[in-house]
């Protein structure tokens, strides 16, 4: 039980502030203009990194522990949803990343308006997969999926 609970936890963690980048933080960042919306991106982006990185990885390890250990297959589905978060931010999120990290970029500019607009939509499917993972492993702790 203690992999299922680590994974549970490292799940909620990352799907709670990950809704919360969605849902309120990269809204707010939107509404101070795109210049500041760029200058408060770099430092949320470092600090968020690491926290999400660590909590994706924990959790996905934790759940195939959990499978390995015996318990539902469904922990590693739910394991995988988790850990799918980490590739998808090197292939889809990071070039967008480091289009906005760069110095060079005109603040001011439509292209910077758009590139925080498909983050913000990139950064959402983050969300979705993390808050998946977190469901099925609510819903293995009470009772369901036995296989």
């Amino acid at each position: 039980m203690p992999f299922e609970s680590l994974a549970t936890l490292c799940s909620g963690l990352f799907a709670g502030a990950s809704l919360y980048i969605n849902l309120v933080e990269h809204p707010a960042r939107l509404q101070c203009g795109t210049a500041v919306a760029i200058a408060e991106f770099a430092p949320s982006y470092q600090r968020a990194a690491v926290m999400q990185a660590t909590l994706a990885v924990l959790g996905f390890f934790s759940a195939t522990a959990a499978w390995f250990s015996g318990s539902s297959l469904y922990w590693l589905i739910g394991g995988l949803l988790l850990g799918a978060v980490v590739p998808f931010t090197f292939l889809a999120i990071f070039p967008t990343n480091k289009q906005l990290l760069d110095p060079s970029l005109d603040k001011e500019s439509a292209r910077a308006n758009d590139l925080l607009q498909q983050w913000g939509r990139l950064h959402a499917v983050r969300s979705a997969l993390s808050l998946a993972s977190f469901v099925i492993f609510l819903w293995l702790l009470s009772g369901g999926g036995k296989m």
